[in-house]
């Protein structure tokens, strides 16, 4: 624990989500120091504590610095939990499906009905509109927000190799959340605020919308559009790897050809050609210049060229994989890797909220909870005698860890 108070210190957040978008948003509030009470369904607990496969690492990441309350809301010993609970909250957190909320009793008008005060934000597939009541799932909004045509190849739609749209929902619903706050301070009122996938998704998409608008023309998917710079992708490397390189600007290019003449000599000539001195001059050059570059990288490994380039002052980057971000240099030199504890009890490094903060450290203070592991402690910092919570837990309302 820092000893000074974390931006958000002394926020109680009021967490009732699953899977990515809604804990990704609580994620960003406990990091920044709310104390975030994750509310898992007894007797089970949050489903993505079992995911397989590629889903495995979810419950780990998005729910560290969090506390972990199981309760069963369909009892209505758990609704009254949850009810002196929210008395105490300042934010309540939820991603159900269409109706959910209302149904377990702690709708928009029930949760204000109990706190005034409370901001209240519901994470959902759509915004009010005729998709409002839609299930909605990350990977279907990519494709319906246009993202998956937009990553593909033309014919080949293709879902981005991270929930982009989960994560930006969720990151809009904090900054919701924080305005709501700000303008909780003024008016003493909480509200109801809203992010969603479909929305989030179609932002992401606004400046081809502005492109098309602009131009007149369909906007075609990423791997065959029109490039705006002549040298704008990865180039093979001597070593069977690959390294991508964007010359975006004169300066870019005159760099590039005095730092890799030796491999490429016609470069000289290059460098000063009369026709090439702009950046439109040299996208009209692109099917004459893009072997020229490739054949100067090509004869460079994959350290070689990423020195030279960066020696050069040109935007560069290795193409990487999953497991090459465990040793980044750059996640590495100031802690931006934070040991985590995985559910089998080894530890790995995960990445921080990638934010800085003054002198805050916004790492990690507590490890992604087992399942009730706070449910005693809450309970009684909202009243409950410590007989009262052994009944409940005798009943099988709550789950209390060890």
């Amino acid at each position: 624990m820092t000893e000074r108070p974390l931006p958000l210190d002394g926020i109680r957040v009021v967490e009732m989500t699953h899977t990515i978008m809604g804990p990704s948003c609580g994620v960003a509030l406990a990091d920044l120091g709310a104390d975030v009470i994750k509310i898992e369904p007894a007797p089970a607990g949050d489903h993505t504590r079992r995911l397989p496969g590629f889903a495995s690492g979810f419950f780990t990441l998005f729910n560290r610095n969090k506390r972990s309350l199981a309760v069963d809301l369909k009892t209505a010993d758990g609704q009254e939990i949850l009810h002196r609970l929210l008395g105490t909250a300042d934010v309540l957190l939820e991603n159900f499906g269409p109706g959910t909320a209302d149904r377990l009793g702690m709708g928009w008008d029930a949760a204000r009905a109990v706190n005034p005060r409370l901001v209240y934000c519901a994470l959902k597939g759509f915004l009010s509109g005729p998709y409002e009541n839609r299930p909605a799932l990350d990977e279907i909004v990519q494709f319906m927000s246009g993202i998956a045509y937009m990553t593909g190849p033309p014919g080949r739609p293709l879902r981005a190799g991270a929930s982009i749209i989960d994560i930006l929902g969720g990151a809009y619903g904090a900054i919701a959340i924080l305005a709501a706050l700000r303008e909780r301070d003024r008016t003493g009122e909480g509200q109801l605020v809203k992010s969603a996938l479909f929305e989030s998704g179609a932002f992401l998409m606004g400046s081809h919308m502005a492109g098309h608008a602009i131009t007149g023309e369909k906007i075609p998917p990423m791997p065959a559009r029109r490039s705006a710079w002549a040298i704008y992708e990865p180039f093979g490397t001597r070593d069977g790897d690959q390294i991508f390189v964007g010359i975006t600007s004169n300066n870019h290019w005159h760099r590039f050809c005095d730092h890799f003449v030796q491999e490429g000599p016609g470069l000289a000539a290059l460098r000063d050609e009369p026709g090439l001195q702009s950046n439109e001059d040299r996208v009209a050059a692109r099917p004459r210049l893009v072997p020229v570059v490739a054949e100067v990288i090509g004869r460079l490994s994959k350290a070689e060229a990423a020195e030279r380039l960066e020696r050069a002052q040109i935007p560069f980057a290795p193409v990487v994989t999953t497991e090459d971000l465990f040793d980044d240099p750059q996640l590495n030199a100031h802690g931006f890797l934070v040991p985590s504890r995985l559910p089998s009890g080894a530890t790995t490094k995960l990445p921080k909220l990638p934010l800085e903060m003054g002198e805050h450290d916004l790492g990690l203070r507590m490890e992604a909870p087992t399942l009730g592991e706070h449910s005693r402690a809450v309970l009684a910092e909202i009243g409950y005698a410590p007989a009262a919570v052994a009944e409940l837990e005798a009943r099988r309302v709550i789950v209390a860890g060890p």
